[in-house]
């Protein structure tokens, strides 16, 4: 329960495509930055396409997976006493294609996996044009069907973390004010899981500048008992532990205590 604790588990490197930096650049730069944990996460392959790398710009082919697990294992030894390495990835979830990638993510030794939501309807979440268009209620329907895909997520069984919850606003920050219970009934269901939703400080890097949850669905998920982590979403070394003192002081200020973490998928808790 120690306060002190200083981590970042929400990081990628060059092999995804869209990121710079080797592994080791992280690392080294975690070190730099006083951090006591780093958790490496990178994109995970598409598992489920019949090609190796289906979008060599989003994540790494299937045939790199295990080298990138070999790789974080062997650091995790060669950093042991100067840093703890975590075993982690970002996986996407497609509810058709779950048990495919259960199967591969099964094999391997994984600290924690987070669970994030990049498509709904088949569009990526980020694609800012998807909105033009749409009515009012379809802008609801669209925003409902996000939170019931990270719902279903959070009850697949398969992550210790959800990713970036209202990601959906990176690039359209009026998804913040379409109105709907949605976020209120999965906050519900996430708190029913021993497992933790992140705050997410890449938000700020996109147009709606800020981290993601949003302070209000923070406040809602101390309400409902929710377990909180931090990950930067680094795809660069120097974002490493990017606003940490930040998230901690602004998650004590809405009444959190503690925060979480996983090593070999059990939650660790810490102080704030």
């Amino acid at each position: 329960m120690n306060s002190n604790l200083k981590f970042d588990f929400h990081t990628h490197h060059d092999r995804c495509g869209h990121a710079r930096g080797t592994i080791r650049d992280y690392i080294e730069a975690a070190i730099k930055k006083g951090l006591h944990i780093i958790g490496i996460s990178d994109h995970s392959p598409y598992f489920s396409s019949d090609e190796d790398q289906l979008y060599p710009h989003i994540a790494m082919a299937k045939s790199a997976f295990p080298e990138y697990v070999a790789e974080i294992l062997q650091l995790k030894e060669e950093y042991k006493g100067k840093i703890e390495v975590l075993l982690g990835v970002e996986s996407d979830f497609f509810p058709k294609h779950a048990d495919v990638y259960r199967t591969h993510l099964d094999k391997y030794p994984f600290d924690y996996i987070i669970g994030s939501v990049h498509y709904v309807d088949d569009i990526s979440i980020f694609h800012k044009e998807r909105w033009a268009g749409l009515t009012d209620q379809q802008k609801v329907q669209t925003k409902e069907n996000y939170y019931k895909l990270v719902e279903h997520s959070a009850r697949s069984g398969m992550f210790q973390i959800l990713g970036h919850i209202d990601a959906m606003k990176g690039f359209y920050p009026s998804f913040s004010s379409i109105q709907t219970d949605a976020i209120e009934q999965t906050l519900k269901v996430i708190s029913e899981y021993d497992i933790a939703i992140e705050v997410n400080t890449s938000g700020k890097t996109k147009d709606c500048g800020g981290w993601y949850p949003a302070d209000e669905i923070l406040e809602r998920a101390l309400h409902y008992g929710v377990n909180i982590t931090f990950g930067s979403d680094a795809h660069d070394p120097e974002r490493i532990g990017d606003d940490f003192e930040l998230v901690q002081k602004r998650l004590k200020e809405i009444g959190f205590k503690e925060w979480v973490f996983f090593r070999e998928k059990k939650m660790q808790l810490v102080r704030l």
